[in-house]
């Protein structure tokens, strides 16, 4: 019965994906909700000058609308949900600030460092909280491929957490850079927290992650190359908080660092790229940060990045079904 309301809520959410961007995309063109691009970057992504944003309305549509529909039926397993929902929502109200004061500002400049920072340890600690208020996790952390967990100091935890949280929702936006690459890496993983829950017993959790799963798919339609619109912080931000939220939820945080190692990967190479600029006074390791801008301009197409990028999270989810699988069954 559970497969089957799997299948149910990744059905569903895709048609809602598909349905809403129907509506939505000549919505956001006629209100002239367009993305500008920055002119440090690869010339020939100037073409995209206009392209809507905010396109991560989409999914989180399809996802909360699914999860408000089907989960009634697990009523006593909700709190994972209502709080995985809490991370995911809360951080894409962030981005949706961050993409209304680049588009009132008519520049690629958002809320700044500062703001989003304080924004985002705000929401992260209540999301914590919750978790445990709640009972909904212990604060053990499972490791994945060694069957084995240990606790933490609940200060070490916490600040430990939240870093875990905010590395990968900002990881999560910095792959969002080319068409179709955070929507194409992040369906592997979603597939991966639906499988990881079924074996956990967490009904609603599976159900959560299938829904997540369809609304990428859905939306995958629109923002596949060449995409008919972008993401924008909403989207990616939803995304970051949907995956650490999930791990959170299940108490396998560290997984992340293996289904999600493509955004970690592209958050590293712009770490490196930043601080070996400054110290070498103007030398850099990559043609550009993220790394993908670095392929583009080795002579990848968007398409090859977004199915090598893709195809190395299938690989690393599938890996990661096995490293979980000693925990929960």
């Amino acid at each position: 019965m559970q497969v089957l309301w799997i299948a149910v809520a990744a059905a569903a959410a895709f048609l809602i994906s598909v349905l809403t961007g129907l509506w939505l995309i000549p919505v956001l063109r006629r209100a002239k909700i367009g993305q500008r691009i920055k002119e440090i970057g690869p010339n020939w992504h100037m073409t995209k000058q206009g392209t809507p944003v905010m396109g991560g309305l989409i999914f989180i549509a399809a996802v909360v609308l699914t999860a408000a529909g089907l989960l009634w039926q697990f009523k006593e397993d909700m709190a994972p949900v209502l709080c995985v929902l809490f991370l995911a929502v809360s951080s894409a109200l962030i981005g949706f600030l961050d993409d209304y004061e680049k588009l009132t500002k008519k520049r690629n400049l958002g809320l700044t460092v500062i703001q989003k920072l304080v924004l985002q340890i705000a929401v992260t600690v209540i999301f914590l909280v919750l978790l445990e208020v709640l009972h909904i996790s212990s604060g053990v952390v499972r490791v994945p491929f060694f069957n084995t967990e240990f606790t933490l100091p609940k200060i070490v935890y916490y600040i430990a957490a939240t870093f875990i949280i905010m590395g990968t929702v900002n990881a999560a936006n910095l792959t969002d850079g080319i068409d179709g690459l955070a929507t194409g890496v992040t369906i592997p993983i979603a597939c991966f927290f639906t499988a990881a829950a079924f074996m956990a017993g967490s009904q609603s959790v599976s159900v959560l992650s299938a829904a997540f799963a369809g609304g990428l798919l859905g939306f995958l339609i629109y923002n596949y190359n060449p995409a008919k619109v972008f993401m924008g912080d909403t989207g990616s931000l939803f995304i970051g908080g949907m995956v650490s939220g999930l791990a959170f939820v299940l108490d396998i945080p560290l997984i992340i660092i293996v289904v999600g190692l493509v955004y970690f990967i592209e958050a590293l190479s712009d770490i490196l790229q930043v601080g070996y600029f400054k110290l070498t006074h103007g030398k850099r390791i990559f043609k550009m940060a993220p790394i993908h801008h670095h392929f583009e301009l080795c002579g990848w197409s968007e398409k090859k990045i977004f199915y090598v990028f893709s195809g190395v999270t299938l690989v690393l989810a599938a890996l990661s079904v096995y490293g979980v699988r000693c925990l929960f069954l």
